[in-house]
């Protein structure tokens, strides 16, 4: 069946298509919207890699997120340092460094700066 118009009485006009040909256009928008996503991601990291950006992380810290570990845990493995160093090294307390590594709680941009600085990594990272 093809796609039909028709004239309101204002002139405006509609055209009426089958159910499905009318999904195909919806999926096939978003499809769309997911490559212009992707596009834009893509010239971001274009533009970074230009001006000497580099905010990847490394392949390790990636690795652990997909096991489950939270970025901080992921980050603070990948540097080989314990909680418990890292709250030395910080003068965080231990226990709110395991909040904010689990989630339970969420560190102020100071502080994950701060935690940032003690791991070696950019800022950008935590914050």
């Amino acid at each position: 069946m093809k796609a039909q118009t028709i004239i309101t009485p204002g002139g405006e006009e509609l055209v009426i298509l089958p159910r499905a040909d009318y999904e195909a256009l919806v999926a096939a928008a978003k499809v769309r919207e997911e490559d212009d996503d992707d596009v834009a991601v893509y010239d971001t990291r274009k533009a970074e890699l230009a001006a000497g950006v580099d905010t990847r992380l490394p392949p390790e810290v990636s690795a652990a997120m997909l096991r489950g570990d939270s970025l901080l845990k992921a980050i603070r493995k990948w540097r080989d340092i314990t909680q418990l160093q890292l709250a030395f090294k910080t003068d965080i307390a231990q226990s709110y460094l395991s909040d904010i590594e689990s989630g339970r709680r969420k560190g102020t941009a100071e502080t994950l700066a701060l935690i940032a600085s003690a791991l070696d990594v950019p800022a950008e990272w935590l914050v």
